[in-house]
């Protein structure tokens, strides 16, 4: 171990130390009834844990400035801003899928993200603040963001946007569900919502907003600049997990899990997460959820992404279509590759299996999730079914049905736990 880790690792144990002792004279001057103290203790402890698990010495120093935000703020749980409610998020046992096959299935219950219930909270915050960093970002200059996507990095890009003084510009395809773009006009964003088209077309959605923000800088007439998130590609994403999501899980599971399953659209979620993961667990098995239409199955399973008479370029945007949105892709992005060599399998999941599945969450546990959701319950349970009885599984809930109640919850079966409702094996059939 280096100097600096050292001094690191040193200055947390002390500044720990601190921490709790300034709360316990706090608590004893306060009297034992204020509730919000068993709170913020624990949330105090759970960050010294966390720092001491800790080797990578950048990672220390931003939890160490969250810490040392803790101990300025004193007693109480007052979040800074919308930002503040990023992370942190529970990781819930889904009880019928547990049962079912005698492992733990555990979800990390993304959807509770508190800017734009996504985990694309996390990723739009570190690009906003990687380029703040940087000194790309003016608040309230008339700067703004623009990005490609299919929904949820758009709004909460929209929505983080709006609390640290900047614009947002969202292009995306035709195809999408409208509430999502509905939701970004109420957001305060800009929406261009263009024809489905593979990433060579240069008005493919995600080239769109690179020329958007280009055309926006070289512009007189528009205050500001234009800055191009670049989701697929920029660092900001794989770090956002490696840094929040991965070290999280590990935490929440204290260090015990067999195996992650996730499905991969930039592939920030899968491969931030993995590469912390890895590190602490050797054995843990890394497992990709994939959607019909999508070449990541094949470049995990076989080292290619589609047969030659299927590349980019040949197709307005998948081989198949499907009602499933978010994950799955036809290029391998730098977010990805940073990842790829991790993942150990991959799982299909087609539309029924997914449709199935986020209808039996609902009646059997009363969550209502989307369709990337739905895939990863899908994969999860036949992962669980593979490895058998004993092993604990965690997976992704990643945004809520109520943002696909037009396109993807619009052909279920009415809820209402039918005798002859569909069986678990009948879902993992499919």
């Amino acid at each position: 171990m280096s100097d600096n880790s050292r001094c690191y690792i040193l200055s947390a144990f002390l500044l720990g130390i601190a921490l709790t002792t300034a709360y316990n004279n706090r608590l004893a001057s306060r009297g034992s009834d204020d509730a919000s103290s068993p709170r913020l203790l624990k949330q105090h402890q759970n960050v010294v844990s966390r720092l001491a698990k800790i080797n990578d010495v950048d990672v220390l120093k931003r939890s160490l400035v969250d810490i040392e935000r803790l101990f300025a703020e004193g007693a109480g749980n007052i979040k800074q801003g919308i930002e503040g409610c990023i992370g942190d998020t529970p990781l819930v046992k889904i009880k019928s899928l547990s049962e079912y096959t005698g492992c733990e299935i555990l979800a990390k219950a993304e959807f509770l993200n508190g800017a734009g219930n996504s985990p694309k909270d996390r990723v739009a915050l570190s690009i906003i603040e990687m380029a703040e960093e940087k000194g790309l970002l003016n608040p309230h200059s008339g700067d703004t963001i623009y990005e490609g996507t299919v929904g949820s990095t758009g709004i909460s890009l929209a929505a983080i946007c709006r609390a640290r003084g900047y614009k947002a510009h969202i292009c995306m395809p035709d195809d999408m569900a409208i509430e999502k773009s509905d939701l970004l006009l109420k957001l305060g964003a800009e929406v261009e919502r263009v024809r489905p088209a593979p990433i060579v077309d240069q008005k493919q959605f995600v080239n769109l907003a690179r020329t958007r923000a280009a055309e926006h800088t070289a512009s007189a007439d528009k205050p500001g600049r234009g800055l191009f998130a670049d989701q697929f590609e920029t660092e900001a994403n794989w770090r956002a997990h490696f840094t929040g999501t991965g070290p999280e899980i590990y935490e929440q599971t204290g260090g015990r899990l067999d195996a992650f399953v996730s499905g991969a659209g930039t592939g920030g979620t899968i491969s931030g997460v993995a590469l912390f993961l890895r590190s602490k667990l050797p054995e843990i098995k890394v497992v990709l959820a994939d959607p019909p239409g999508s070449g990541l199955f094949n470049r995990v399973k076989y080292g290619v992404m589609f047969d030659p008479k299927e590349r980019e370029g040949t197709r307005r945007r998948h081989q198949v279509d499907t009602i499933i949105e978010g994950i799955g892709i036809n290029r391998v992005t730098h977010n990805f590759d940073v990842g790829r060599e991790l993942i150990d399998d991959a799982i299909r999941v087609n539309d029924h299996q997914a449709i199935a599945m986020a209808r039996w969450l609902v009646e059997h546990d009363g969550i209502f999730v989307g369709s990337s959701s739905a895939v990863n319950c899908v994969a999860a349970t036949k992962l669980a079914k593979t490895l058998g009885p004993g092993h604990r599984i965690v997976t992704i809930l990643c945004d809520s049905g109520a943002r696909h109640l037009s396109k993807f919850w619009k052909s279920t079966e009415p809820i209402g736990g039918a005798d002859n409702d569909v069986s678990l094996q009948s879902i993992l059939d499919g």
